[in-house]
């Protein structure tokens, strides 16, 4: 990984944190961040508390670039079934791409495990803003049951990021026929 050494340390630790952490997983070393972000432990602890703390801040820092990539725009005036649609088009074009290994923010929740833990919070938010989205999107296209709807478009999310990003399988002409299964079955518009 190279840095920029124009860039601040702080900004050189979130961009270690969130490559090595989405690279090699969350158990990733202090010594290792550091020594990407070229700085040292000491002023790594002086502008973070914890390594958590960090990784926490990292997944902040990338919430609403990963927002804008999926979601659509507020204003685009699509029909909610399409915009629904968008964000599943989103995420097979991600999925595509050679170093995609899931959704980062699903990946933080299952390997801590703790809830708790302050990069498990800021998942846990990020993904709970994704379930709202569509809920929203549910009830504003005449969805018969919106918070079941949400929650099976949640799975079938985590669901195929999962397999992709572990190249288990290719959404390819996989994603689209069974949102759309979903969306028919609730009457959404």
């Amino acid at each position: 990984m190279t840095t920029d050494a124009k860039s601040s340390p702080r900004e050189r630790l979130l961009e270690a944190a969130a490559t090595l952490t989405y690279r090699d997983g969350v158990s990733i070393g202090v010594d290792a961040l550091c020594k990407a972000a070229g700085v040292s432990k000491r002023s790594m602890y002086q502008l973070f508390e914890s390594k958590d703390e960090l990784l926490a801040a990292s997944l902040e820092e990338r919430a609403a670039t990963y927002v804008a990539t999926l979601l659509p725009a507020t204003d685009d005036n699509r029909p909610p079934r399409e915009r629904i649609m968008h964000v599943f088009e989103q995420l097979e074009s991600q999925a595509g791409a050679s170093d995609f290994q899931g959704c980062r923010y699903l990946a933080v929740q299952i390997e801590l495990k703790d809830q708790s833990h302050p990069a498990s919070r800021v998942a846990h938010r990020v993904k709970g803003n994704l379930t709202g989205f569509f809920r929203a999107e549910a009830e504003q296209g005449g969805a018969s049951d919106p918070d079941l709807l949400a929650r099976q478009l949640i799975l079938v999310f985590d669901g195929a990021s999962a397999r992709a990003g572990i190249k288990a399988d290719t959404t390819t002409g996989l994603i689209a026929p069974t949102v759309t299964t979903l969306l028919d079955a609730v009457g959404m518009r």
